[in-house]
């Protein structure tokens, strides 16, 4: 788990450049051991504080404009082993343990689950089940 205290945490989030008109910065979720990208969010600098001080990810919900725990309530909380911060600062990876099989909202390993076929349809990619 990689975690930092709250003076580096403070240091790492103010070195971030939060986009306008909602002070966020985008936030790419890579499961460590598949390489795989299992969504992507939005992070304030609360959610960044938060993050890299606890070691679980959170983010910011630009619907719901509140704060929130990946899987607080459905359990498939996510365990940061890594965060990086890309050139512009405007993006961040973060690298981590899925605690479950499901990172989907909708069920699924990935967000990324719809594929478009080169006749340009839009299908369920066939990778895996849908989780309940």
């Amino acid at each position: 788990m990689f975690k930092l205290n709250e003076e580096q945490a403070k240091r790492i989030a103010e070195q971030l450049n939060y986009r306008w008109p909602d002070d966020t910065v985008v936030a790419v979720v890579q499961e460590k051991y598949s390489g795989k990208v299992l969504m992507v969010a939005s992070m304030n600098k609360e959610a960044v504080l938060r993050t890299l001080t606890t070691g679980i990810a959170h983010y910011w919900s630009k619907s719901r404009k509140e704060l929130w725990v990946k899987g607080a309530t459905s359990g498939h909380i996510q365990v940061v082993e890594g965060f990086y911060i890309d050139c512009d600062r405007d993006t961040v990876l973060l690298v981590v343990r899925q605690a479950s099989l499901i990172a989907c909202h909708e069920g699924y390993h990935s967000c990324f689950h719809y594929r478009v076929s080169e006749d340009g349809k839009v299908e369920v990619e066939k990778e895996g089940p849908k989780f309940e």
